[in-house]
């Protein structure tokens, strides 16, 4: 007899065959599979190894389960990943309906569509949040969401160009730069060659330009995630004079500007003058309309905006969405459009106020408790301070005690050490027992 035992599966003929030798000879033996074999002669992107740790939102997600799997009659509340939890708005959903149940008929159906996005929604948009700062149609690429399109970008601009970003930032502009392989390895606290621009209370959570190197593309969110806070018209201004200056290209993140009530703080970075030289846009209908999952953006291009040999950078993004991408899904098209239409623009706008009174509500629960808290006002996002302490305890610490999920700061780059992000994104009811949860533990500091 032969006793065998496999590990896995891969290897068992190789197993089979030794065990047969050794029956043989008359000896019983116990196999165990070899470490799995290696087929490809392919080597792996070696930028993908720079990447210190799963992503932030997945890592967060995993250490959620383990809490749940520990603790299986908690109810946790999620004030952690910015994901929107309200109903999609009647008009938007009704015109998403038809599109729909239109595509089921001869007269309805639409294969393929223009890569750039609907003609009619890209002069929707453009009416709706340009015309007044000279934008055109035909400068604005519809796509399945602003976070897609900075990949896009990345792909456009190439491994060679030099990148400058707020600390702290969006994850994504980080991630994909080192995978694009335009930076360094990990030296502890960030990527080499990336500059990282400090963005905390001390500076207005605006960096001081007058010490920043070149660099050849500045990501710049306003308002921004995670901090919350929106840049007003003269920092606006600086940054477009910073980039004209040392010919850079900013890729100006507006994902939240409908958020903004501070008439000083600009909804575009074309309320600047001279940004059409020097800025790209992206923006999307996630945080307005409820699309986080339905998946509709645009990104503006402006044809003034040129590389240094002259060419409009405009005709590249075109090539590039025209080459990796088939256009948005025409039936979120079709919610997008009556997002832009007045009754569709109302109800939208009623949306992203429910989830401000969230904010509102979150930070003052904080301010009470005695805690130094920025943004909430003018974004969904609430930036709590837990000085001398490391952002992931802080994160720990709350889920233990509360059986609340937060975002750690050091996640969005080293700046955010010593604070955690609390999202606006929930029912109004989550956030009311969130604030009971947080004053029961946190109410006497």
């Amino acid at each position: 007899m032969v006793a065998t035992q496999f590990a896995c599966a891969r290897p068992r003929l190789a197993a089979r065959s030794a065990a047969q030798q050794h029956a043989r000879r008359g000896l019983t033996v116990q196999c165990v599979a070899a470490p799995e074999q290696v087929t490809t002669k392919v080597q792996r992107n070696k930028n993908m190894g720079k990447l210190q740790a799963g992503y932030l939102f997945p890592e967060i997600a995993r250490r959620r389960k383990a809490h749940q799997e520990a603790n299986p009659d908690a109810k946790i509340i999620s004030l952690g990943i910015g994901d929107t939890t309200e109903p999609i708005p009647p008009f938007i959903v009704d015109a998403m309906k038809a599109a729909s149940e239109g595509l089921g008929t001869l007269e309805g159906y639409s294969g393929y569509g223009a890569e750039q996005g609907k003609p009619e929604l890209r002069e929707a948009i453009c009416k709706r949040l340009y015309e007044k700062v000279g934008r055109k149609p035909n400068e604005i690429f519809v796509s399945d969401g602003s976070k897609c399109d900075i990949g896009r970008l990345q792909l456009m601009f190439g491994a060679d160009v030099t990148v400058a970003l707020q600390d702290p930032a969006y994850p994504v502009y980080v991630d994909s730069s080192v995978i694009m392989g335009m930076t360094g390895g990990h030296n502890g606290t960030g990527f080499d060659n990336i500059e990282y621009m400090v963005c905390r209370p001390e500076n207005d959570f605006f960096p001081d330009l007058s010490k920043a190197p070149r660099t050849d593309i500045i990501f710049f969110c306003s308002p921004n995630n995670p901090t919350g806070a929106a840049a007003t018209r003269e920092q606006l201004t600086q940054l477009v004079e910073f980039a004209r200056r040392n010919g850079s290209i900013i890729v100006y993140d507006a994902a939240y500007a409908l958020y903004i009530s501070d008439p000083n703080c600009p909804k575009t970075i074309y309320e600047i003058p001279g940004a059409e030289e020097v800025a790209i846009e992206t923006c999307s209908f996630s945080k307005y309309a409820g699309f986080t999952g339905v998946r509709l953006g645009w990104t503006v291009v402006p044809e003034q905006l040129r590389y240094a040999d002259g060419f409009q950078v405009i005709n590249d993004f075109n090539r590039i969405m025209t080459t990796v991408f088939n256009g948005a899904s025409n039936v979120a098209q079709a919610g997008g459009l009556a997002c832009l239409q007045d009754a569709g623009w109302e109800q939208m706008l009623e949306l992203v106020a429910f989830y401000k009174e969230n904010a509102a509500i979150l930070r003052k629960t904080f301010q009470d408790m005695g805690f130094t808290v920025y943004g909430g006002e003018n974004a969904p996002y609430v930036w709590v301070g837990f000085p001398g302490q490391k952002s992931w305890d802080v994160f720990a610490e709350i889920l233990e005690k509360c059986d609340i999920v937060t975002t750690p700061g050091s996640g969005f780059g080293p700046a955010g050490e010593g604070f955690v992000r609390a999202s606006a994104f929930g029912h109004r009811g989550n956030i009311m027992e969130a604030v009971e949860r947080f004053k029961k533990v946190y109410g006497k500091q």
